[in-house]
């Protein structure tokens, strides 16, 4: 049974959807058929032929023509049609309500959402890596022009955005937040195996350590040996992060994140403060843990928390009665949802586009930075691989804005002018080939006034 809701009456909305051939796109494009409110009017991907056999599968393909002119797209939208389009020279803007940008690499994400912008285009932007490098001027050119520029539910970001609302709703003290590791650690203290990812590893050591005990840091510290031989920490986790930074002042404890292998009953425990016995040096932070379960318990990935800082003892208690996550010591509290679903939850950012309903404006107040961790030599070629955004030889670190470094996403197909030691982090003044458009907005951003836990620049 479909539940009816008021967005079901409203007039359509026709989006343009970059990146459809992806695993995203293929989620949101499934969810509108529960929502013919919102249309796909124009799908944009290189690979038009890919789209076309994803539509197929979706029983929408009858409806879909390949488009090369913004005018050949044009008509395609006027007659209720679906135009696929291999990139922007094609798109017929003036068609179009909002732009789902979703194509996840920065020098086409910021040319698509910056020309929606000049198009009087609502943009929802679902590449977190475009985000974090131009967000702050997109979101600000947005509001200049009475548009909307949102992050897309249905990434953590979004949803961990969603739930600080919630919070900051009722009045709570947010001591730390942030998300799981995209993969769960999953331990059989029969076998005494983990498995991360299809991967796995002999750790029998892990069953002493199910509990944190009397000494949760040197728990922490011993799990991560145990799971050292796994590579738990990824460039689009601490890009994810950087997209909450900036729209909320938090900041990372330290650079790269703590990434504690935990429980989640847990959670309330770790993030507090050092003189409570956590992990915390820094008030207001933002963090990604690795959740560690047992065969059967329910998985944290895609999930995201807040933990706070309790009030009246006897409140607390009875929520801890409920099942709710209380530290030991009672002081904090654990507030959080373990799901995201991907383009499933997007027509909710597609409605608040239109709606212009307010959301946290974004600051250049964290960059997504890179420091090298070995020496790297002038002329070598910097770029962004795989599911997990790594370059090569260089790690991503969450810095204050005010930092000598250019962004993280900014060096995807850039060379270095100079030789950079390990350690150093990398300047924009250090490479060459860096995209303009990208570039030019994100200095934009960097520039605009912006005040931080008190501070203005």
């Amino acid at each position: 049974m479909l539940l009816p809701h008021p967005d079901r009456d409203r007039s359509p909305l026709r989006i343009a959807l970059t990146g459809a051939n992806g695993g995203y796109g293929r989620t949101f494009l499934a969810q509108l058929a529960c929502t013919p409110e919102i249309l796909p009017a124009v799908l944009v991907d290189p690979d038009t032929a890919g789209v076309q056999a994803m539509l197929r599968d979706l029983g929408l393909a009858d409806r879909a023509t390949v488009a090369e002119t913004a005018e050949h797209t044009a008509q395609i939208v006027a007659e209720g049609g679906i135009a696929l389009v291999a990139g922007i020279e094609a798109i017929a803007w003036d068609a179009l309500d909002v732009l789902v940008e979703a194509c996840g690499k920065v020098p086409h994400g910021s040319a698509y959402a910056a020309s929606a912008l000049e198009n009087d285009t609502h943009v929802v932007m679902v590449s977190k890596e475009v985000d974090t490098v131009v967000g702050a001027a997109l979101h600000a050119r947005a509001q200049a022009s009475g548009l909307s520029y949102l992050p897309g539910d249905g990434d953590q970001p979004a949803n961990l955005l969603r739930l600080l609302d919630w919070v900051a709703a009722v009045g709570l003290d947010v001591v730390a937040i942030g998300k799981a590791g995209e993969y769960d650690l999953l331990f059989d203290p029969a076998t005494g195996v983990v498995t991360q990812a299809g991967e796995t590893i002999d750790a029998p050591a892990l069953r002493e350590l199910l509990e944190l005990g009397e000494d949760p840091r040197g728990t922490l510290a011993a799990r991560a040996d145990v799971v050292a031989p796994l590579k738990r920490a990824a460039a689009a986790d601490s890009c994810e992060m950087t997209v909450v930074a900036m729209r909320t002042g938090t900041i990372a404890d330290v650079e790269s994140m703590h990434y504690p292998v935990a429980r989640i009953d847990e959670l309330a425990d770790i993030y507090a403060a050092r003189e409570h016995g956590g992990i915390l040096a820094t008030d207001g932070a933002v963090d990604v843990f690795s959740a560690l379960r047992l065969p059967g318990e329910a998985s944290f990935a895609g999930g995201v928390f807040a933990v706070v800082r309790t009030g009246d003892p006897a409140t607390w208690e009875i929520l801890r009665g409920k099942g709710h996550v209380i530290s030991r010591d009672g002081r904090y509290a654990c507030i959080y949802w373990p799901y995201h679903y991907m383009g499933v939850e997007t027509p909710l950012t597609v409605h608040a586009a239109v709606d212009r309903r307010p959301a946290p404006t974004p600051h250049a107040s964290t960059v997504l930075a890179a420091r090298a961790v070995r020496d790297l030599a002038a002329g070598t070629e910097l770029a962004v691989r795989g599911h997990h955004h790594e370059i090569d030889g260089v790690a991503p670190v969450m810095l204050d804005a005010a930092a000598d470094a250019t962004a993280y996403y900014l060096l995807d197909g850039a060379r270095l002018l100079r030789d950079v030691p390990a350690g150093d982090l990398i300047r924009e003044s250090d490479v060459d080939g860096i995209d303009l458009l990208a570039r030019d907005l994100h200095r934009e951003g960097r520039t605009l006034t912006t005040t931080h836990r008190g501070v203005t620049r």
